[in-house]
């Protein structure tokens, strides 16, 4: 039931759409073909069974770590249909 000027299920459509964006993310984030040899930040070695672990693998632990840290800040709110999108 759909109240205002929104349609009938519009609140699952964000849920749905919600969803989706963060799969297709995670999906982004799924490291894929042969693993470096070395760091590309770092330059250091990365040891053969974090190349074995995880392939297709381009940083240390180190500095995947930091990659990850930095990467918290994106919000996982789909905000395209919500109100407060629409009022800002």
């Amino acid at each position: 039931m759909a109240g205002g000027w929104s349609k009938d299920g519009a609140v699952q459509d964000q849920i749905d759409a919600s969803v989706e964006d963060a799969v297709a993310h995670a999906r982004r984030q799924i490291p894929s073909g042969d693993s470096a040899l070395y760091c590309e930040d770092c330059d250091q070695p990365i040891p053969e069974a974090r190349r074995d672990a995880v392939k297709g693998v381009r940083c240390c632990v180190v500095c995947q770590a930091a990659r990850d840290r930095s990467n918290q800040g994106a919000s996982a709110i789909n905000r395209r249909g919500s109100k407060d999108s629409q009022l800002r």
